[in-house]
């Protein structure tokens, strides 16, 4: 099989196993445990983790995904996203080099301007690991200001971010997007965002993924 994706599901390997199902391509799933998870990760019985010298051979930064692709190994969950779509094609993928643009914009943007705050959300809720309302409605104040840009991009591209039609622009964003979700009324103020994710999450390969990631040890 040409596409290894490397990396449990209670991970951003998400994000690559729900594009590689709604591009149709085969994969092997080989899963690796966060190191953090485990008492003693570099134990004689310790399942294949982000600390075993196997997977770090890998990516040596000791993270997941890591996708081994014809032979490419390549790390880092957007950027092996965009490879992915641009090599495959189809509705997905960049039509031409603006659009291409446009699809690492929104990329780069979800990851810089709302995955460190969406993350504290799921974390600091009271369902997190680490309850800490405070924080977790610092994070969701801070999201204000990317939210409102967020509407207005999808008002503007008729409820899309790029080219009208599901992309993994649309993809990527919505994974970083669904931590935030552990605050049940932050989208309230931003109704097209509400519907975007709605219709991004309604689409059989995201409901595949996520009962797949269901089965995992939480």
């Amino acid at each position: 099989m040409a596409l290894k994706i490397y990396g449990v599901l209670r991970s951003r390997a998400t994000r690559t196993v729900w594009l590689a199902r709604e591009l149709g391509i085969p994969f092997e799933h080989v899963p690796v445990i966060q190191s953090y998870r485990l008492p003693d990760p570099r134990a004689a019985d310790a399942p294949f983790n982000t600390a075993s010298p196997d997977f770090l051979k890998l990516n040596p930064n000791g993270r997941v995904p890591v996708v081994v692709d014809d032979g490419l190994v390549l790390f880092e969950s957007l950027a092996i996203n965009l490879h992915l779509a641009r090599k495959h094609g189809g509705e997905l993928a960049p039509r031409d080099a603006a659009e291409d643009a446009l699809m690492t914009q929104w990329g780069f943007w979800a990851a810089t301007e709302v995955e460190p705050f969406s993350l504290q959300i799921q974390t600091h809720r009271p369902a997190g690991p680490k309850h800490d309302m405070a924080r977790a409605e610092a994070a969701a104040a801070t999201l204000a200001r990317p939210l409102a840009a967020l509407e207005a991009a999808l008002r503007a591209g008729g409820g899309w971010l790029v080219g009208g039609r599901f992309t993994v622009a649309d993809l990527n964003t919505a994974e970083i997007l669904r931590y935030a979700q552990a605050d049940a009324g932050l989208f309230a103020k931003y109704p097209a965002v509400g519907a975007w994710i709605a219709a991004c999450q309604s689409r059989p390969a995201f409901k595949a993924m996520m009962a797949e990631r269901e089965k995992e040890p939480a």
